[in-house]
């Protein structure tokens, strides 16, 4: 549902080059091909690409020490970037929440630079909402997605062009048709139309997000839009995770919960049937709150940009979902 077809003549937007700044919070970057890659694909856009001191630094896993990926980070905040970028994800963002300088960062949000990444860097976004109630977004990271080798994901690229040009307004999607059948328990539909006026969108990775429970950095969301994805985990394992924070008492305080890729991992003989499926089923008779299955994010090609803590609008209309958010400027 994205509309790319507008003549930039006619609107008062911003389509120049932009300033990226490229910078490394998490795991070490071992993919140097692709980080070079993505960073040789944004200067071909125009754009000014700005790569952080220590972007390839190492410590055993991580991308520098602790005291070194927190500057990186702070540098970020003072570079005045209109996006700030991560170089991957991996590990390492939840062990250093606690020297953040939330305050800064806050700040450079106000002024214009976008925090925008994906996975572990989930940790950063919740801590920043949870903290200060500003917005960053859900989206790309260099390497895997503009380091790619061919082509990155058209519509990763347009809805990253969106966000430089301010055009970013929502996003529409197909929901999987099976997820039609009707409610187990009650049968109506699994899905019904719904409707849901200015609600927090909120989420992440779901490993991630399930591990800053009962910390100071998992946003208090009350009546919110909650979205999920993960790579390399089995089925029970997301149910195991869903279970946290249903149990938590997070889940019955969303008006929706909506759930992105879950991707790579193997079903084992004795799953028996036990499938993914078989946990968006379970969930739907745990919370009142409806559960949209397919949206476009995680750790895969094609993927939207979604503003953590932004007030979105969200609509379904059987298989069609839409998640609009107006010009976020």
């Amino acid at each position: 549902m994205h509309d790319h077809h507008h003549d930039p003549s006619q609107c008062d937007h911003d389509h120049g080059p932009k300033h990226i700044y490229i910078y490394s919070p998490s795991s070490a970057v071992r993919d140097k091909a692709a980080f070079k890659r993505g960073i040789a694909r944004l200067k071909a856009q125009g754009h000014e690409v700005e790569v952080d001191v220590d972007a390839l630094a190492t410590h055993t896993r991580f991308a520098g020490d602790d005291a070194t990926r927190l500057a990186a980070i702070h540098r970020a905040a003072a570079s005045g970037a209109d996006v700030a970028l991560i170089s991957r994800g991996g590990y390492g963002l939840t062990r250093i929440l606690p020297g953040v300088r939330y305050k800064a960062v806050a700040k450079a949000i106000e002024k214009g630079t976008h925090f925008v990444g994906v996975s572990d860097f989930t940790a950063f976004q919740l801590a920043v909402l949870a903290k200060t109630g500003a917005t960053t977004w859900a989206g790309p990271s260099l390497g895997a997605d503009f380091g790619v080798e061919g082509a990155p994901d058209d519509i990763m690229e347009a809805c990253f062009d969106d966000l430089l040009t301010g055009h970013g307004e929502g996003t529409g999607w197909r929901m999987h048709k099976q997820k039609q059948k009707p409610h187990a328990t009650t049968g109506k539909p699994a899905v019904p139309n719904v409707y849901v006026k200015s609600a927090t969108l909120w989420g992440g990775n779901l490993a991630v997000l399930a591990s800053l429970v009962g910390t100071p950095y998992f946003p208090q969301v009350k009546g919110g839009v909650l979205f999920v994805e993960d790579v390399h985990e089995h089925p029970y394992r997301v149910e195991r995770m869903l279970t946290q924070l249903l149990h938590a008492g997070v889940l019955a305080q969303q008006k929706a919960v909506v759930l992105g890729q879950f991707t790579n991992f193997k079903l084992a003989p004795h799953d028996k049937g036990y499938k993914l499926q078989s946990v968006v089923d379970w969930l739907r008779t745990q919370i009142k709150a409806p559960v949209l299955t397919n949206l476009p994010f995680g750790h895969v090609e094609t993927k939207v940009l979604l503003p953590v803590g932004a007030t979105v609008s969200l609509s379904v209309e059987e298989r069609d979902a839409l998640i609009y958010w107006g010009h976020q400027h």
